[in-house]
């Protein structure tokens, strides 16, 4: 049995629509520059490689060209997106979770990106501490999904990296839920209190990764079919680019399907994991077994601890992403 409703879900970002709409105009905005820039890279291509007689070469580089382009733009547009539109998306969850009160309409979006700020001050903030908690993340994974935590039979190791990698996959959302406990919390040292949530996280793994794993069935299964169909009308688009680029029609239709999972589906997986998380988190406290058993394996766990004994209200954000990029 799940820990969260499939009804509440689903009713949550209804009242969420500000939000979905803005997710759908911003990823429809990144899969309409991957069409325009990796077309026209693959024209030029085209063009140049007339004169010497390889066009298809040519076209294929310059698409690879266009997207790569688009690729590193949207890089470092990362944490803007995040916290824009996702950290302001999980801000509105939260209190509507708590059964809290929440503007409709634009006004959402207003009052969301407020509460991000109150907690986060700036983009970089929010940034560094969302890089360091993917880190922790990590090392957990590895702590407890070890292949002899879960088959003790020799020689399958093969088999053991696909789940794990399986497993990976399904807890994608979880540094949103860490962040949506950030929110919650209301704590002047989101630092500190992103450590904390790490470790609760940690202390209920198992019913974190029963609930993570029948999401990503779901997630992934819609991805799947909306690829499968969307590719027919970008094939279609074959006999518009140039020779040697088609392959570029099948890459933005991928494209195209990430990003309305990221617009859609990923919302609907990221109500349901944090509902699952402050169920199954209500009441208890970090333990200090899993405080230092985190201390001995993660640097980035322990960068954590560092900050937050250190940080001030209204921390320079600068200064936070310094640290973190000089690590």
């Amino acid at each position: 049995m799940m820990d969260f409703g499939l009804g509440r879900t689903f009713g949550l970002l209804g009242k969420t629509a500000p939000f979905l709409l803005l997710r759908l105009v911003v990823f429809f905005g990144i899969t309409l520059a991957y069409v325009i820039v990796t077309g026209g890279g693959a024209g030029l291509g085209y063009l140049v490689g007339r004169v010497g007689d390889e066009p298809a070469g040519y076209a294929f580089f310059g698409g690879f060209i266009g997207f790569a382009v688009v690729s590193g733009v949207i890089y470092f547009m990362r944490e803007y997106i995040l916290y824009l539109v996702k950290a302001g998306h999980i801000a509105v969850l939260v209190h509507l979770i708590d059964d809290k009160p929440i503007p409709e309409g634009r006004g959402q979006i207003d009052y969301a990106t407020a509460e991000v700020r109150s907690r986060f001050m700036e983009t970089s903030v929010l940034f560094a501490i969302d890089q360091l908690i993917k880190g922790v993340l990590k090392v957990i994974n590895r702590l407890l999904m070890t292949i002899s935590n879960l088959i003790p039979i020799p020689a399958i190791q093969g088999i053991m990296k696909f789940v794990t990698t399986v497993i990976n996959l399904s807890l994608t959302y979880v540094d949103e839920v860490i962040l949506a406990h950030n929110i919650r919390v209301q704590s002047d040292n989101p630092w500190a209190t992103s450590r904390d949530a790490l470790v609760l996280y940690a202390q209920n793994y198992r019913a974190m990764l029963k609930n993570a794993l029948f999401l990503a069935v779901i997630v992934w299964s819609l991805t799947l079919l909306i690829f499968l169909v969307t590719l027919a009308p970008f094939l279609a688009l074959v006999s518009f680019f140039p020779e040697g680029a088609g392959f570029w029609t099948v890459v933005v239709a991928f494209v195209f399907a990430i990003s309305l999972k990221a617009a859609i589906i990923d919302p609907f997986a990221m109500a349901a994991l944090i509902q699952v998380y402050f169920k199954v988190t209500a009441g208890q406290q970090p333990r200090e077994d899993w405080v230092s058993r985190l201390d001995g394996a993660s640097d980035k766990f322990r960068e954590l601890g560092q900050r937050a004994a250190r940080h001030m209200p209204g921390e320079s954000s600068g200064k936070a992403t310094a640290a973190l990029s000089a690590e």
